[in-house]
């Protein structure tokens, strides 16, 4: 048994404009959430190709100690929060799979799923799980102009939609009924993020708290970042793949750089 949630984000944009907001987004988040011997190394980020699909594979090591849960640091030895990513970006379909191979061997894993499609995220049953399965799904619905699903030590006012406008594109701010103006808008793209996050964490006795807490910082995840990725639309709308492809490059070099000198930062867990 393991935990089922998929999780809906909408935003005003195309499915095109938002493949390179989101690779734009991902290499800027992972500077901001390393350094001080912690933080993203980028290991592999190379296309793949098998008989159904093609497309990116990027292989990541995550090394988290600080921003364990509490809940864990009690129970797990200091140095074993080291998590390997792995991600398969066929787009507009990506999978990912996140494992703690030393510690947990396969006894945990976080899946996430995601269709990317131009719709106003209505449609249900996106990834075709059976009924059975699909019945066990909770879908979270992901909001990126409303503060109050932001934490207030998340809360950043240059990254807030509800009061950002795009010069370049003049889309924004998302009010209070964004959501149903975008549905009356022609003239504006939008597309919705389907995730579908499967989390496995088999301790007996833990199970269902860290589940819960996974589910929890996931959706945290996602929030966050997608309030970064619409608020900084001027900075990526004009970028090609050619661009982002330079600039994984040149992250993945950043990156070993500030892992090894600068200071522990980014997000911490958080309350369990």
């Amino acid at each position: 048994q393991s935990s089922l949630k998929e999780g809906r984000i909408l935003l005003p944009c195309s499915v095109e404009e938002y493949q390179v907001g989101q690779l734009y987004s991902v290499a800027e988040a992972s500077k901001n959430n390393t350094g001080g011997g912690e933080g993203i190394e980028v290991l592999k980020n190379e296309p793949y190709e098998t008989k159904d699909e093609k497309g990116q594979y990027t292989y990541k090591i995550y090394r988290l100690d600080s921003k364990a849960p509490s809940l864990l640091k009690m129970v797990v030895p200091v140095g074993s929060f080291v998590f390997h990513e792995k991600a398969w970006n066929a787009y507009p379909y990506c999978r990912t799979k996140i494992t703690w191979n030393e510690y947990m061997k396969d006894s945990f894993f976080i899946k996430i799923e995601t269709w990317h499609k131009p719709d106003m995220g209505t449609q249900e049953n996106v990834h075709g799980l059976d009924s059975e399965t699909w019945k066990e799904v909770e879908v979270v619905p992901i909001d990126v102009g409303d503060r109050t699903q932001v934490s207030d030590s998340d809360y950043k006012e240059d990254e807030d939609p509800a009061i950002f406008k795009s010069v370049k594109t003049g889309r924004g701010p998302l009010g209070p009924n964004w959501k149903t103006e975008l549905a009356n808008k022609e003239d504006v793209p939008r597309m919705c993020a389907y995730k579908l996050v499967t989390v496995k964490f088999q301790w007996w006795g833990l199970q269902t708290r860290v589940e819960k807490f996974i589910q929890k910082q996931e959706k945290r995840l996602f929030t966050n970042f997608h309030r970064q990725l619409f608020c900084w639309i001027d900075r990526w709308v004009d970028l090609t793949m050619e661009d982002i492809r330079q600039m994984e490059d040149d992250t993945q070099k950043e990156l070993d750089e500030i892992r090894r000198t600068g200071e522990v930062r980014g997000m911490c867990a958080g309350e369990e």
